[in-house]
């Protein structure tokens, strides 16, 4: 008899611990939703039937600068993929847009020529080239933000930008320079040398895709996301 309640006992500690702390804190996390799929991306590619600019006569500062210098207003593979073509997601904004961005005079041309930068940010402007460049920075409007002197390689001066739109930068000692900030807090990417883009972590809905170049031109496309599907996205420019 004395046995018969002891395994009786014993199968109700047994229940007992079988549904104690630990196994409900395991039973709740079973019941945590997963993790949320990654949201879709758009990618796309940037192409042009226009031929690629040549090259530039330089006459001003040779020994530095060279003879001749590549024509970077269009820069078109032998598929027709553009490079430097900013594309965005208008009302989108961005997680993280660019709040500092480098200006490099470097052998008589600006690098990066195109790049993509937020509101309220700061542009930092520097020179590899022993010769007097200039970093100016215009409005579309022609109104100059700001104008720095870099006489002697490895200054660098940092300077405020804000608002929003597309920027000029210039040098004023060499004509032919040529460099370009979208200042944006939407979702921007610059397309690379293959012409491809791509814009990631985009909520459902339908948005209007905006394409930025130098010389040429597209129209905008209004898209349409869809949760957990990417969509691709092409554009000619003209």
């Amino acid at each position: 008899m004395g046995w018969k309640w002891l395994s009786v006992a014993g199968a109700l500690v047994g229940a007992a611990a079988a549904t104690g702390p630990s196994a409900r804190l395991s039973a709740v996390a079973d019941q945590r939703p997963a993790a949320s799929a990654a949201r879709p991306t758009i990618q796309g590619a940037v192409t042009t039937r226009v031929k690629a600019s040549t090259t530039l006569r330089v006459t001003f500062d040779q020994k530095v600068c060279g003879t001749e210098l590549p024509d970077q207003s269009v820069i078109v593979d032998g598929q027709g993929r553009l490079a430097n073509v900013v594309v965005t997601l208008v009302g989108v904004k961005a997680t993280a847009p660019a709040r500092e961005i480098h200006v490099l005079n470097d052998t008589c041309a600006f690098v990066p020529r195109v790049q993509v930068a937020g509101s309220k940010s700061v542009v930092k402007t520097s020179s590899k080239d022993p010769i007097l460049h200039t970093t100016t920075v215009q409005l579309g409007d022609g109104r100059q933000l700001f104008n720095v002197a870099l006489p002697v390689p490895g200054m660098e001066i940092a300077k405020p930008i804000a608002g929003a739109g597309v920027l000029r930068v210039s040098c004023s000692t060499h004509q032919w320079m040529r460099g370009w900030i979208v200042v944006t807090d939407d979702v921007a990417a610059v397309t690379g040398p293959d012409g491809r883009f791509t814009l990631s972590d985009v909520p459902p809905g339908t948005y209007r895709l905006r394409v930025w170049h130098e010389a040429l031109k597209a129209a905008d496309q209004t898209i349409t996301v869809v949760a957990g599907k990417s969509i691709a996205a092409d554009f000619e420019l003209r």
